[in-house]
């Protein structure tokens, strides 16, 4: 690998993501290949030239690319300092194959909301833990996509049902400890999983996963102030490990938790 090049690959355990790639290209060119997934591409610095069904395209920091799945493409740096991209995989359980054409015709997207929540999803993908925010994320990742491909055939314009944020939340509280995923949870109240996050939002005024986050955040403080130990505090409260309670303890209450029960023994 040419000096100042890096990648770095891994398969998350959230449904409809085969693999996230994340790459810093100064001179590599691919050439023309297939994947068997869908690609989404976001350029974060520099920017991509490449080929698709004959035709050239690009890829400016501001635009969000789709490459369909078995149509050969290529791809270069269009700037003389290279490229960083981040690259998400995804399965034919998101977008299915009736959306090829639509994708081959317009492959790049320039829609800053679109691009702004793919890179949230990123974010949400980096900490194992995270899993509900991150099919959150993706669920409306994909139906904004559906918007853009096929958009006569999306339920985006459906207006939200009090009734499944309610069965909802009562989901989450059921299963706190635990967890539920966003597909298992759409499967028992009937509704599509990217309804399902827009009517809890529409309905509490805060997504699914951070309902869940603060409810546990709440039951380790309180573990916490018992005089329980901060890692067997983050398996008690539902979170994955103590570097995962740690991580949103500190976010929501200013503090990491070894501080906060020491001076809540102090008080």
């Amino acid at each position: 690998m040419v000096p100042g090049e890096r990648i770095t690959a891994w398969r998350p355990a959230v449904t409809g993501v085969v693999e996230v790639f994340h790459a810093r290209f100064t001179e590599h060119a691919y050439p023309m290949h297939v994947h068997d997934a869908w690609t989404l591409l976001i350029v974060d610095d520099g920017a991509v030239r490449y080929d698709l069904d004959r035709h050239q395209h690009g890829t400016p920091g501001d635009t969000v690319s789709l490459l369909p799945p078995h149509v050969p493409h290529n791809g270069s740096p269009a700037t003389p300092g290279g490229f960083r991209k981040r690259v998400l995989y995804l399965d034919s359980t998101l977008l299915d194959e009736t959306l090829i054409g639509p994708a081959v015709d317009s492959p790049d997207l320039v829609d800053p909301v679109l691009r702004r929540r793919i890179g949230r999803l990123h974010g949400s993908l980096t900490h194992v833990g995270d899993e509900l925010e991150a099919e959150s994320r993706l669920a409306l990742v994909a139906e904004r996509l559906r918007t853009h491909l096929r958009p006569r055939l999306t339920a985006a314009d459906e207006p939200p049902a009090p009734g499944v944020a309610h069965a909802l939340r009562d989901l989450l509280d059921e299963r706190l400890l635990d967890g539920i995923t966003l597909d298992e949870a759409a499967g028992l109240v009937h509704a599509h999983p990217a309804h399902l996050v827009r009517a809890f939002s529409a309905a509490f005024g805060i997504a699914p996963h951070q309902y869940v986050t603060s409810r546990r955040v709440d039951r380790a403080r309180r573990l916490l102030l018992a005089g329980r130990p901060a890692g067997e505090v983050a398996r008690e409260a539902g979170f994955y490990d103590q570097s995962h309670l740690t991580r949103h303890f500190k976010r929501l209450i200013g503090v990491p938790p070894g501080r906060y029960a020491g001076r809540g023994r102090r008080g």
